[in-house]
């Protein structure tokens, strides 16, 4: 079927606060790409745009935030990537619409993941954002922001100025959000509905902003996909960056902290990369994640989420493997029998020491064998179950998921971080992994539907889905998705801590090459 394409000064043309922008048609769906948001100084709080004159060209990607290391492309079977030209200047978003109709559409917000270091909104082929916008009626936006030592450099004990450095790239996506709130109906959008979601670093976003009160008003939902990542792999900064601003200013061979604000950002990464290693190792403040002060008020379960979002309903789920299921396995789980995967773990584990975990996984997945324990995350579902917990105390509208899909690649894997975004997406096409015959669309709807329901209602459930309810602080009620899908109460809540016992030091010596096989 052909896709209809126009281009023309009559088409996709938006008078936005700022100016007019021009996009352009293509398949049913108008494209604006890389129209900025915000401007701003480098360690500084954001700033409007200044208006401009004629029309923006709004047809290609802008500039993506620098990263602390050059990626070298891996991986690309498992998390297929798109890389980007890279510069401070990067504060823009990208919008795909159904219509310029004046009509009030949900908004789909999407933040990148990455952690707060890297990614970008175009990182991943899976974020394109056409599918869900068609096949939803919705509007798609995506949005790039400060990263790294860039957005998360607290400089505050350096002068008045550099007050919130720490959380620079939060203050961008509240800039951007704001621009949404005030420009998306000129796009179709409703801004009174903007869901707020994201996997990963993106999902750990949704919660941040839920912390920052400059941001209150500004969403309705949000959904947090891979993105409650615990202390372990990431947490809040404390203290100050005293020590580290002047470590940045030794090495750099500067006497100024206004100096750092121009030295070429190549000098500057290479710079925090030498004296980071050694002030972590002490146990001191390095940057790169959001830093507690009067504008965030810190993750929520050590701090408690905001009486002021209390009424934000969430979806919040992982991945069955995450991180555990990156790396290839020594055994080919394809016609693996349940005692030679039963051997394999009782190898790995101990044989008495096994038997608790064993009886308790074959428990909670009777339809898996006993070797998945190998590749099972507990990194993100510990503290998720916590946070799900705690959520629903202050709010009875939180939903569960485990994305528990097994993939058709290196003769079956368990599903890693990442493998359901395309799902999320409508955009399944866009990833060989996924294509397995009588399922990929079975499952791809279930997900997708369960996400247009909840950006329209508020609610996930529909017709594709068992009964699934929001979660209470005794009931976790978890959509677990697989070839078979169900609703499951607290499901995984004993198997989840023996795991970690268990398997803990096995995933701590198995981590490093489980990080670096693949980008993410």
């Amino acid at each position: 079927m052909e896709k209809k394409f126009v281009f023309d000064e009559d088409i996709a043309l938006v008078e936005t606060g700022c100016g007019k922008v021009r996009g352009y048609f293509y398949d049913d769906v108008y494209i604006f790409k890389g129209i900025p948001y915000a401007k701003a100084k480098r360690f500084h709080a954001p700033e409007p745009v200044e208006p401009w004159e004629g029309v923006f060209e709004a047809t290609s990607y802008g500039y993506v935030c620098p990263l602390l290391n050059l990626p070298k492309p891996n991986g690309e079977l498992l998390v297929p990537h798109r890389y980007w030209v890279l510069n401070e200047d990067c504060q823009n978003l990208n919008i795909w619409t159904p219509g310029l109709d004046g009509e009030k559409r949900p908004v789909m917000v999407w933040l990148h993941g990455g952690g707060f270091t890297d990614g970008s909104s175009i990182e991943q082929i899976a974020y394109e954002g056409g599918n869900m916008c068609k096949l939803g009626q919705v509007v798609v936006v995506s949005v790039n922001h400060r990263l790294n030592v860039l957005g998360y450099c607290d400089l505050s004990p350096f002068g008045v100025e550099y007050a919130n450095s720490g959380n620079a790239g939060t203050d961008d996506l509240v800039a951007a959000l704001k621009w949404v709130h005030d420009n998306i109906e000129r796009f179709g959008g409703d801004p009174e509905n903007v869901i707020i979601f994201g996997q990963s670093g993106g999902g750990a976003k949704v919660t941040t902003l839920l912390q920052t009160p400059a941001a209150d008003g500004l969403y309705a939902k949000g959904i947090n996909m891979s993105g409650v990542i615990g202390e372990d792999l990431l947490m809040d900064g404390l203290g100050n960056g005293e020590k580290l601003g002047r470590a940045l200013m030794e090495e750099l061979k500067v006497d100024d902290v206004k100096a750092l604000e121009t030295v070429p950002y190549d000098l500057l990464a290479a710079a925090y990369n030498k004296v980071m290693p050694d002030l972590k190792n002490a146990g001191e403040y390095v940057g790169g994640s959001p830093y507690v002060n009067a504008y965030y008020k810190g993750e929520p379960i050590k701090n408690g989420f905001r009486k002021e979002t209390e009424h934000v309903p969430l979806i919040v789920g992982s991945v069955f493997g995450e991180f555990n299921s990156f790396a290839p396995t020594p055994y080919k789980r394809s016609g693996l029998t349940k005692e030679e995967g039963i051997k394999i773990v009782e190898q790995e584990v101990g044989k008495e020491e096994s038997k608790e975990l064993i009886r308790l996984f074959q428990k909670t997945y009777a339809e898996r064998n006993p070797v998945d324990i190998m590749t099972m995350d507990f990194m993100f579902r510990r503290p998720e179950i916590d946070y799900i917990r705690e959520r629903s105390k202050c709010s009875g509208r939180v939903w569960s998921y485990l994305f528990n899909l097994d993939m058709n690649f290196d003769g079956g894997r368990t599903p890693w971080h990442c493998a359901d975004i395309p799902y999320f997406f409508h955009n399944t096409q866009y990833a060989p992994y996924t294509q397995e015959e009588g399922v990929t669309e079975r499952v791809e709807k279930l997900i997708f539907d369960s996400v247009m329901a909840f950006a329209k209602t508020g609610n996930p459930e529909n017709p594709e889905v068992p009964k699934w309810d929001a979660c209470t602080p005794d009931k976790e009620s978890s959509l677990v998705i697989g070839r078979e899908t169900s609703v499951r109460e607290n499901f995984d809540h004993e198997l989840i801590p023996v795991l970690e016992k268990c398997m803990g030091p096995v995933y701590a010596r198995n981590m490093e090459k489980q990080m670096k096989n693949v980008q993410h």
